[in-house]
Order: C-alpha cells, then structure tokens, then sequence
C-alpha cells in the first residue's frame, strides 16, 4: 500500500506539480477515504518526504553503480561516468528530478532525513577523487585557488565530514563542481539550452571532463 501511493502521488506530480499534491486526491485516486491514507503518510510533508528520498536514493545509486563500472578505468573517464549517470537518471526522471532540483514547494522544509541521500552523488564523485588522490594521480596546483578565509573554514568543515585526506582547495573546488554539475544537468531537463545547444551529450561530455581537470584529474596519457 506505501508503494501504490508512492505510485500515485509521483504520477500526480508529474500531471500537476509538488505544490499541488493533496493528500485527498491521492486517496481518492486511490479510492481511499482520506483518514485511511493518514495511518501510513500522517502529512503532506511526510509524503514528500518520501519521495524526495526515494528520488535522492534512485539518482545516488546509479551514480554509485557507474562509480563501480568504471571501476578500473582512469578517474577522468570514471568521473565522467558517474555524471553521465546522474544526466540519464534526470532525463528519464524529469518529474522527480524537479522536485529535487526545481522550485521549493510553498511551505515544504526539508527535514534531516534527506540529507544523506541527497549526498549520494557528491559521495560517490568524491570518491573518484579520493582514490586519484591516494594513488598520487591528484595534480591540483594549491597555487592556482587561494581560499578567502570564509572559504577556508567552509572546507575545513567538510573535509572533516567526508575527506579529511584531500587538500582543502579540492575540497573547495569540489564543491564548486557538484554545482556546476547540476547546472549543467539542470538547465537541460528543464528547457534552457532549447536552440542554444543541440548536441547535448557531446556538450555534457565535455563540460563534466572540463569539470574534472579542474580538480586536478588526469587520465594517464593526459
């Protein structure tokens, strides 16, 4: 019963948005009366909750997978690998992947829950790096990305939750990229390189190995 009103709610999404969602209309759908919906969702936010988890979960492991695929290729071509997989997941998604990455919904706040699968992806980028890093394939120049000090304690603090090994303008830098990547993702699901931009993959392919190089990734022959 959780999973056919999951069903119902993302087939809601996708005909009338988050901000629409109802309960209500999810049970009658359903054909529920509205207070036996309430035993497994007690709230809109509770359902939202959910799917915004499951989206999270479903984008992060087919990053995670094509982290694993890739395994033994260079880091360029596995960092590559891993953000074509979160571009393929939002394409096939677009529905779930705005209510991850489009317009806050009126009145929704996020509760802590999402936080670790909202990571997913950054993790398994991270990863990539951490793994270049330790093999000695990391040639970030510390030079090139001298940090303002608010800047600073920002990587600090995440480095010591998630990398503490990494020199802290790749970490900075890091999370410049996960931005930058989910532009670029963003900007195509939702219609903005429309006549702009017409060979899209060999544009996300060049613009996600661009993003590696930033950070220091190198592939052998490179």
């Amino acid at each position: 019963m959780t999973r056919a009103i999951k069903d119902e709610a993302r087939r809601r999404l996708a005909a009338e948005g988050a901000d629409r969602l109802s309960l209500r209309a999810v049970a009658r759908e359903l054909g529920m009366v509205s207070s036996a919906l309430y035993r497994y969702f007690p709230s809109r936010d509770d359902l939202l909750t959910a799917l915004i988890v499951d989206a999270y979960d479903a984008l992060g492991e087919e990053a995670e997978k094509a982290s694993a695929r890739a395994d033994d290729a260079p880091p360029v071509r596995r960092w590559v690998e891993v953000c074509r997989a979160a571009r393929a997941w939002a394409l096939a998604h677009p529905h779930e992947y705005a209510l991850l990455y489009g317009s806050p919904v009126p009145g929704y706040r996020a509760p802590q829950a999402t936080v670790e699968p909202a990571s997913r992806v950054a993790a398994a980028l991270i990863g990539v790096v951490r793994e270049a890093h330790a093999a000695g394939a990391l040639r970030f120049d510390p030079r090139a990305a001298e940090l303002q000090p608010e800047v600073l304690r920002d990587a600090d603090r995440l480095a010591e939750e998630m990398c503490p090994e990494l020199p802290r303008p790749v970490v900075a830098r890091l999370v410049a990229t996960w931005a930058q990547l989910f532009g670029l993702i963003s900007f195509e699901v939702f219609g903005h390189f429309t006549k702009v931009v017409e060979a899209r993959e060999a544009f996300f392919d060049s613009n996600a190995t661009g993003l590696a190089h930033s950070i220091g990734l190198r592939d052998e022959d490179e």
